[in-house]
C-alpha cells in the first residue's frame, strides 16, 4: 500500500479518500473479503483544469485506485482508465487532460511492476 501511495505522489497525486473494503464487508456485512482497497487520487492540478473544462466533471472525480490482494503475498493495483471515462462528455479539450492524467496513471502502474 506504501508503494502504490508514494508512487502516486511521486505524479502529483495525493489520497483524499481511502476504502477499506475488507473492513467495511466486514461492519455491514458480516463476512470475510480479502484484502481490498480503493484509493481516491487527485491531481490537484490536472482536477482545477478539468473543472475549469466541464462544470459536472466532479461527479467523475477523483480517480480510484484499486490495491487487492489477489494471492497470498501478491498484490495487484489498477486503476480507472480516465479518456474511457471521458468519452461519455463531448469536450475535445478534457479529452486531452484526460490523456495526461492516463499516461500519470500508467506511469504510477509501471514504477510498481516486478
Amino acid at each position: 500500500m506504501r508503494k502504490t501511495i508514494g508512487a502516486l505522489r511521486g505524479e502529483g497525486f495525493g489520497i483524499i479518500t481511502e476504502i477499506d473494503v475488507k473492513k467495511t464487508l466486514k461492519e455491514k456485512l458480516g463476512v470475510e473479503f480479502r484484502n481490498y482497497r480503493i484509493l481516491g487520487a487527485c491531481n490537484p492540478k490536472l482536477a482545477y483544469e478539468a473543472l475549469q473544462l466541464e462544470g459536472k466533471i466532479g461527479t467523475m472525480l477523483p480517480c480510484n485506485v484499486v490495491v487487492n490482494e489477489i494471492a497470498q503475498g501478491r498484490t495487484e493495483v489498477a486503476a480507472i482508465d480516465p479518456v474511457a471515462s471521458m468519452q461519455a462528455i463531448d469536450n475535445p479539450q478534457l479529452k486531452q487532460s484526460a490523456e495526461r492524467v492516463r499516461t500519470l496513471l500508467q506511469n504510477v502502474i509501471e514504477s510498481l511492476k516486478g
